[in-house]
């Protein structure tokens, strides 16, 4: 098994922290793993992505030009990104912002209203957790306990306080994801 993951965004929604999890989660089921950031000097507001790749193998190389899996979180994202989504693929997305969505159909498009989900728990701070349950729910690649020994493992100690309220994001991620009615009329 090797699954290849494209993760985009902006700055501050928490991609690469979403990325550096789900790396955390392969290490803790005995995986292969690459994490591979890459974002503009800007950080908040500018783009961000992370490359994650999974495997059972040791992995080659962690640079990708397609990937098995696509979680594109905002327009640019979606209008970089989408295309790079292997045929057979997997494509996840909040429609929040998003004015052009995908439209692929050799693709499995999957959205999930993780800002709009968020905000209703009070808690936009767990949007990429509400967005990585979604994608465990529909891509059960790390198990779930992974998940958490991976989030444990990447936030700092002195956030551990917020390990439950981030569980609970997740739980409702995997409650809310959806596959998208695709529209050809655009």
């Amino acid at each position: 098994m090797t699954e290849e993951i494209i993760i985009a965004g902006f700055g501050g929604q928490g991609v690469l922290s979403m990325g550096k999890i789900l790396a955390y989660s392969g290490i803790m089921q005995d995986q292969e793993v690459s994490w591979m950031p890459s974002y503009g000097p800007e950080m908040r507001g500018g783009t961000a992505n992370v490359t994650v790749i999974l495997s059972d193998d040791r992995v080659s190389s962690p640079v990708l030009q397609s990937y098995d899996t696509g979680i594109l979180l905002n327009q640019q994202s979606v209008d970089k990104f989408e295309d790079t989504v292997k045929s057979g693929g997997i494509l996840l997305y909040d429609p929040n912002g998003i004015t052009r969505h995908p439209v692929r159909n050799d693709i499995r498009i999957f959205q999930v209203d993780a800002t709009e989900e968020s905000v209703r728990m009070k808690l936009p701070i767990t949007f990429n957790m509400v967005v990585l349950g979604a994608y465990i729910k529909i891509n059960p690649v790390v198990d779930f306990d992974n998940v958490i020994k991976g989030l444990r493992k990447s936030l700092p100690e002195r956030h551990h306080h917020l390990i439950p309220v981030n569980e609970k994001a997740i739980h409702r991620g995997m409650d809310i994801v959806r596959e998208a009615k695709l529209s050809t009329s655009g």
